[in-house]
């Protein structure tokens, strides 16, 4: 159906942050059900893994915008991907790491700068981050009332 759509419109069709494997996005690459990818890279396999995604995306000139909800330290990684890809197209982010990263990410005519410091480039505000430790938060958990499977949240 996805396909279907993509094939009667001019607008690019965006998908994949549920998809975690290069062979989901195999799959919307072949049938050209979508133009730019969102895949995870916390979901996806890691920076390698969403890499060969990337690639393979690539072939089809298709676009790469990942899918991050997930905070700093995932933005990071992200980051990192996005620097060595041709594809990139955007960045999805939910914070830019303040009261998480001693210095968070910061924007220069419109872009994020690429942290310059070994690994992923930051460094955890242990100091910030104390009072963050110990919460009572956990994720919603959705059960199927007809067959008491585990359902997306």
């Amino acid at each position: 159906m996805l396909a279907d759509l993509a094939h009667s419109t001019h607008i690019p069709i965006a998908t994949g942050e549920r998809l975690f494997t290069k062979w989901g996005f195999r799959e919307v690459l072949e049938k050209r059900a979508a133009m730019v990818l969102q895949p995870d890279l916390c979901h996806a396999g890691g920076i390698f893994e969403t890499r060969l995604i990337a690639g393979m995306a690539e072939a089809y000139y298709a676009a790469i915008a990942p899918h991050c909800p997930l905070g700093p330290i995932a933005l990071a990684a992200c980051i990192q991907l996005d620097a060595a890809i041709p594809n990139f197209l955007a960045q999805e982010h939910t914070t830019l790491g303040e009261g998480y990263l001693k210095e968070p990410f910061t924007f220069k005519d419109g872009y994020i700068e690429l942290p310059t410091k070994p690994g992923l480039g930051i460094e955890l505000d242990e100091d910030a981050l104390e009072g963050k430790i110990d919460h009572d938060w956990t994720n919603p958990q959705s059960y199927d009332a007809f067959d008491g499977s585990v359902v997306d949240w």
